[in-house]
């Protein structure tokens, strides 16, 4: 007779044949669950949020503009843009590090995104936050 529970089986061997991209978004979700944030996923324009997840690009406007700095915010739910104004970099954004955001939700040109969201660094992607 088996000790394991049911489920527990499948659960590995759904871990063991899913795609690298889907665990990592089960695990982002997961991990803003813990947090307590909303996932971007289920955001309303308009309000205030906290979110967090894992910076997938960053982006600086050309010269000629108005400085900028643009952020792509992913969760595993779906991803939004955190842009700071008169901002050329922010020190520890890079590609792959985990941020939690806090900000209004508005769209601009159909792209979910906060304007000069307040923010705190977890760690990288892979790392758990204490």
């Amino acid at each position: 007779m088996s000790t394991t529970k049911p489920g527990v089986l499948r659960r590995l061997s759904d871990r063991l044949t899913s795609p690298a991209h889907e665990l990592e978004a089960a695990e982002l979700r997961r991990e803003s669950e813990d947090l307590g944030v909303s996932h971007i996923g289920d955001i309303v324009q308009r309000t205030r949020v906290t979110v967090s997840g894992e910076v997938r690009s960053v982006t600086l406007r050309p010269r000629h503009e108005t400085p900028a700095l643009d952020v792509e915010l992913w969760d595993g739910s779906d991803s939004l843009h955190l842009i700071w104004l008169g901002r050329r970099r922010i020190a520890g954004i890079v590609p792959g590090i985990k941020i939690q955001a806090t900000g209004r939700v508005t769209r601009q040109r159909k792209v979910t995104t906060i304007f000069n969201p307040a923010y705190e660094i977890l760690g990288r992607v892979g790392q758990t936050h204490e």
